[in-house]
């Protein structure tokens, strides 16, 4: 059984005993993927980190054994920056874990210079939404067998200030790193929305959650530009909170009982940069229902996945 915070502050205490569950998390070798693996693997669950660099994985895995001998930590190649990547990852976690219970999509870049994926898409773009989707789908028969499974993907306040500019998805015309990166977070919660909507019109028991960590410390702003690094490193130490408090809006969209699909977690403090989480709002945007659906279909076309329960849902449309 967890300890309940004393002061109603849902805190990494409150994480029930997890044994029996099989966690995948992209991206936890560091920052706030690692500090939620952490926590899940000292409650007892199997956790894979699903990381592009495997020796930084199994040194993050080391650092949890340290502190947790018994964790069942393990760790498998993914990246998300390639879809032959994705499906050979996927491949391996269905033929290693019959069943997932959760699975969070954490991984992700900020705000880097103009770069493309390996299969030419924007790299923020590819690699924040199109590789997490790409990967759901190919998982996602794995996850709705499994009662009270779900699917937690971590956006960003930044989707305040994204627009989908199907236009120029891939930034072809125009690329300005703040405006693909906001971009590719509010298609995170595009994605979430529709793919609860879609999960509860198949009768699915898995639920579509999504999270944000206000401002963190971690490592995602190492490609603010140069001019910008002395303001953003200052604001960090100012307003910014850990990685461990940045982690704990994902730990509970992921565990908490009391979460409902299509749910947004985060920080409770002034502007929703730092304090403990809970549920909070997105803009208007996220919630546009045709620009979700339109999302989703570009999606499938551009990765080519289809999700297996969607020729049920009756506006769905297939590649």
């Amino acid at each position: 059984m967890s300890r309940r915070s004393t002061d109603n502050r849902w805190t990494a205490a409150d994480v029930p005993d997890q044994h029996g569950r099989t966690v995948v998390i992209t991206g936890a070798n560091s920052g706030l993927g690692f500090e939620a693996a952490r926590v899940l693997a000292e409650r007892g669950a199997t956790v894979v980190l699903a990381c592009r660099d495997t020796d930084r994985a199994d040194e993050a895995a080391d650092r949890i054994r340290a502190d947790a001998p018994r964790a069942d930590i393990r760790s498998t190649r993914l990246d998300l920056g390639s879809l032959a990547s994705i499906r050979s990852a996927a491949e391996r976690l269905r033929v290693d874990h019959p069943r997932i219970d959760l699975l969070i999509n954490n991984a992700g870049l900020m705000m880097p210079p103009y770069g493309r994926t390996e299969d030419g898409f924007e790299l923020q773009f590819g690699t924040n939404h199109l590789g997490h989707f790409a990967l759901t789908g190919l998982l996602l028969d794995h996850l709705i067998t499994v009662p009270g499974s779900r699917i937690v993907t971590i956006s960003s306040n930044a989707h305040k200030g994204g627009r989908i500019n199907f236009d120029d998805l891939q930034s072809d015309e125009r690329y300005g790193r703040m405006a693909a990166y906001g971009q590719s977070k509010l298609a995170n919660l595009l994605f979430t929305y529709e793919l609860q909507r879609r999960l509860a019109d198949a009768g699915a028991e898995t639920i579509a959650v999504a999270a944000h960590p206000g401002g963190s410390r971690t490592g995602l702003t190492r490609h603010v530009s140069r001019p910008l690094r002395p303001v953003t490193g200052l604001l960090m130490r100012i307003m910014g909170q850990s990685a461990a408090m940045g982690a704990l809006p994902t730990l509970r969209a992921a565990v908490d009982p009391a979460v409902r699909g299509g749910d947004y977690y985060g920080p409770d403090g002034r502007s929703g940069q730092t304090g403990y989480p809970t549920v909070v709002e997105s803009n208007a945007r996220s919630h546009d229902s045709a620009t979700q659906r339109r999302l989703w279909t570009e999606s499938e076309r551009l990765t080519g996945i289809s999700y297996p329960f969607a020729t049920r849902t009756p506006d769905a449309s297939m590649s």
